[in-house]
């Protein structure tokens, strides 16, 4: 009996819809990185490439072609050697963090845009790996600051261990952001990743004090989300083009592509938390159960001034709405068109995004940052 013949999906997509292709083989004994395997099969770095395949909210497939100079390998080798540690505790919640590592879209998208100005290197994997570890951090604080119990899709670190734990843990991934970004040796992207730190926690700060504003404003709802989550997708894609030497305009660039990104992505999260899916990885109505109101409530309540929607959304900020009138505040905002005008606002800034590639002449990595930016709309988690 002739031994059956291994085939990757590729090689059977290739097969199904009878495309014709030439395959090679090479010895692997362990896990190794594209790089690794162009040199085993004598081709050329810049012909050898990564596919990264997601599954958008319509169902349809986005395919991230990726050359293998910026793959993710490199990334995740030195994101893991530099979480090495002998204490006990620490590499167990560290463990615990990593078992979901979530859609590594930032390293993503900060190893693209160095692609974009020029050839990945030492600088550009440091950075990389300082943004993620900044990002870890303050998932892990904000956690501690939102009584969050949950966390994509499993227990929070604060609600296996507590919060002394999840303070300490937060602060120790912080630190070791430090430390990789000043292996990059560059100011320029030090600068950056230590203005996000002070962003990050003054978006914290104004979220929490907004709480006590009996005002329902879009003006700091996007003053908080900038901060929260915009600056750091900008921060990526300007480190990035930093680590590969750029022009001041060319950083701005960057930095202007990343926040609309940054913007879009927040966006279509707080729509995610009017509905039921166990994909999202937290509950639906979980940001009105921390005290959040976002864009679709708020243009329903201005929209409409509606005087007993109102009071249910000022109890909400006081967090003492019951879970039957944050389900009230939900269908509201849905009835009067807040999804709908939520939708409109987040592909407003999407083709901001895109008048922006417009202006760079056609690429295998501007096609990539093009779809990448689909994905960030359309994706169902």
């Amino acid at each position: 009996m002739s031994k059956k013949e291994l085939k990757t999906n590729a090689m059977r997509f290739l097969d199904r819809n009878k495309i014709p292709y030439e395959y090679q083989t090479y010895e692997c004994d362990e896990f190794i990185d594209g790089i690794s395997v162009a040199d085993k099969i004598g081709l050329p770095h810049e012909q050898v490439y990564k596919t990264l395949v997601t599954v958008g909210k319509s169902g349809g497939h986005y395919v991230f072609v990726i050359p293998i100079a910026a793959e993710l390998d490199d990334f995740k080798k030195l994101f893991d050697s530099s979480l090495t540690s002998s204490n006990f505790l620490l590499n167990e919640v560290i463990s615990h963090i990593r078992q979901k590592n979530g859609k590594m879209m930032r390293p993503i998208l900060l190893l693209l845009m160095a692609k974009l100005y020029g050839r990945i290197c030492p600088e550009t994997l440091h950075a990389a790996v300082s943004l993620e570890l900044l990002h870890t951090a303050s998932l892990v604080h904000d956690d501690v600051v939102d009584e969050s119990t949950e966390r994509r899709g499993q227990l929070s670190v604060n609600a296996i261990y507590n919060n002394k734990v999840a303070v300490l843990v937060g602060d120790y991934l912080l630190a070791t952001s430090l430390v990789q970004v000043g292996k990059t040796h560059n100011y320029a992207i030090i600068e950056v990743v230590s203005r996000l730190g002070q962003n990050l926690s003054e978006g914290e700060l104004l979220q929490l004090s907004n709480v006590s504003s009996l005002q329902f404003s879009e003006e700091v709802y996007f003053d908080v989300i900038r901060k929260k989550t915009a600056v750091l997708f900008a921060a990526c894609t300007k480190s990035g083009a930093l680590s590969v030497g750029v022009t001041d305009e060319q950083a701005e660039f960057a930095r202007q592509f990343g926040e609309y990104i940054g913007l879009c992505f927040q966006i279509k999260d707080d729509i995610f938390d009017y509905y039921n899916s166990k994909k999202i990885g937290k509950p639906t109505g979980n940001d009105m159960l921390e005290g959040k109101l976002t864009l679709p409530v708020l243009y329903a309540l201005n929209s409409t001034k509606d005087k007993a929607a109102e009071e249910i959304a000022v109890k909400v900020k006081s967090g003492s709405a019951t879970t039957d009138e944050i389900d009230y505040l939900i269908e509201f905002a849905k009835q009067q068109g807040g999804i709908e005008y939520a939708v409109q606002t987040m592909l407003t800034f999407k083709e901001k995004a895109l008048s922006l590639l417009a202006s760079l002449p056609d690429s295998d990595v501007k096609a990539a940052l093009t779809a990448y930016l689909d994905y960030v709309v359309d994706r169902d988690k």
